[in-house]
């Protein structure tokens, strides 16, 4: 069972990677940083461990954890999964699409553009919860979706989803219960891809 303090390292750690408190290649002290939270290595060394299992950290014996240089080439494997996991989970369930009207409205109603991703990320989880798979989703979010999408925008400066008319043609598609709407979602999420 994950502890929850190992989680809120966790969180912080990815809150840093995000605002860019920490850029490719910065050295992230376990020392340092345990000391900062007040707390011991341990559950420091483990949140380390579960970026280093998103690919976002690297570690070595004798360097210790370091932010990994991402490419565009990292993001597009990333993106070219989570399209087929998504094409996937329309194969095995279809969410109402009642459940995807209230996503979209935050979406259309979000800010920021963390407040953007936020929404089309759990528009999207939406969509995978829908498919009664828990592997299926559970690889899916083992891919860090949300981190890396705020980490494109902010390394590549690509679009964020602030658009939600690219989300409105999704809804509509799944109201009608178009049979091509796995294949709309894949190049949906593909468009994404730098």
């Amino acid at each position: 069972m994950r502890s929850p303090l190992r989680d809120q390292i966790k969180q912080t750690l990815v809150d840093g990677l995000i605002s860019g408190r920490w850029a490719p290649g910065d050295r992230i002290v376990e020392r340092r940083l345990a000391a900062e939270l007040g707390v011991s290595q341990a559950p420091v060394r483990e949140a380390l461990r579960d970026l280093e299992a998103l690919r976002l950290i690297e570690s070595s014996p004798n360097k210790g954890a370091q932010v990994r240089g991402f490419t565009r080439a990292d993001l597009r494997q990333v993106y070219q999964v989570r399209a087929g996991l998504e094409e996937t989970a329309v194969r095995l369930g279809r969410p109402a699409a009642t459940a995807l009207r209230p996503h979209l409205h935050r979406l259309q109603q979000a800010n920021s553009p963390l407040e953007q991703v936020h929404h089309g990320v759990a528009f999207h989880r939406e969509i995978m919860a829908a498919a009664g798979n828990d592997v299926l989703l559970s690889v899916w979010e083992s891919l860090g979706v949300e981190i890396w999408t705020h980490l494109s925008i902010r390394l590549f400066r690509m679009r964020p989803h602030e658009n939600a008319r690219e989300h409105e043609p999704l809804v509509e598609a799944f109201e009608r219960d178009d049979p091509d709407v796995g294949t709309m979602l894949r190049d949906h999420v593909l468009a994404y891809a730098p």
